[in-house]
């Protein structure tokens, strides 16, 4: 896996664009990064997972995934040795990423809030919570 293909699988999800922090790229969906390149060095990537997901993954393929070594790699963002992955299993866990870092309601296919124009009348969701508060 090169630079230019694992940014080519990163860019395919649903919304994503491609900003930098730190001097290297990022993978961003909603301006929350959830992959980026260069970090450590050159050779790797990283993916934004739970720390369950990091567990499955590090533990199924030792030789493509590891922690990140600082208190970020405790939360789940996970190193992706480039030269070891493969184009499924790198597929497989940026869509973990782009999941977790995702709006719900684009998750579900629909636009982010941010995308829609935004409309004077209330939500029905905020017009029950005024509801019952009012109730108390």
């Amino acid at each position: 896996m090169t630079p230019s293909q694992f940014r080519r699988l990163a860019l395919a999800l649903p919304e994503a664009t491609e900003g930098a922090h730190g001097g290297h790229p990022d993978f961003r969906v909603g301006g929350k990064v959830y992959a980026s390149l260069g970090y450590p060095d050159a050779t790797f990537g990283m993916v934004k997972l739970t720390p369950d997901q990091q567990a499955m993954l590090v533990e199924g393929t030792p030789t493509v995934f590891t922690p990140i070594a600082n208190a970020w790699g405790l939360k789940g963002y996970t190193n992706v040795r480039l030269a070891a992955v493969d184009a499924a299993t790198l597929e497989h866990a940026l869509t973990l990423a782009w999941e977790n870092t995702a709006a719900k309601k684009l998750k579900a296919g629909q636009r982010p809030a941010s995308s829609r124009k935004t409309s004077k009348t209330e939500s029905p969701a905020r017009k029950t919570s005024r509801k019952t508060k009012a109730r108390a």
